[in-house]
């Protein structure tokens, strides 16, 4: 009986066409796959955008990743991946890359948007109007304030035309006098 359960769950969760999200919340769905810090692939709906969040670039080819965006990724795989969640539509349904936008709740109700504004991992983008920008909006403002990840102080990077002194040994700074010849 376990196994007809388990083969049941799995066959739900193959790899299936795209569909269009229904209105308000969606059934519980099954993340496949996490792409970066707000981009994940759910079963049954596809690619799916965090909607009213932007976190850092993951580098492609050549190209290095911007900071904190590896552990924006890391934490979003360590809430969603192989997990189900309830997706909820705002206005906008679809980005410019024909990915749904949602936001994303866990089953325990945890708001996955906010959370990763909140730790620092993410930050407000909308170009609409948005049913919790309010709620996105006080959890930047807070990550802010605390200094949490992309709002921490940085360290101070030389533009690409700094060049560093040749280093001198510590000495090196006072002149020495010429050796005084002795007298007898």
């Amino acid at each position: 009986m376990q196994f007809l359960i388990v083969g049941l769950a799995f066959a739900m969760a193959l790899p299936q066409t795209s569909r269009p999200l229904g209105a308000g919340r969606t059934a519980p769905v099954l993340v496949r796959a996490v792409i970066d810090g707000d981009t994940i692939d759910v079963a049954s709906v596809g690619r799916v955008r965090l909607l009213g969040i932007d976190a850092p670039e993951i580098g492609h080819g050549l190209a290095s990743s911007a900071p904190f965006a590896e552990e924006a990724k890391e934490r979003l795989t360590s809430l969603l991946l192989h997990r189900w969640i309830r997706l909820e539509q705002d206005a906008e349904k679809l980005d410019v890359y024909n990915r749904h936008l949602a936001y994303v709740m866990t089953e325990d109700g945890q708001f996955v948007n906010a959370l990763l504004v909140r730790e620092g991992l993410a930050r407000v983008s909308a170009r609409s109007a948005l049913a919790r920008l309010d709620e996105l909006t006080r959890a930047e403002r807070e990550a802010q304030q605390s200094r949490r990840g992309i709002w921490g102080a940085t360290p101070r990077i030389p533009p690409a035309s700094y060049t560093p002194a040749a280093k001198q040994p510590a000495d090196a700074s006072r002149t020495k006098a010429s050796p005084r010849k002795r007298s007898k």
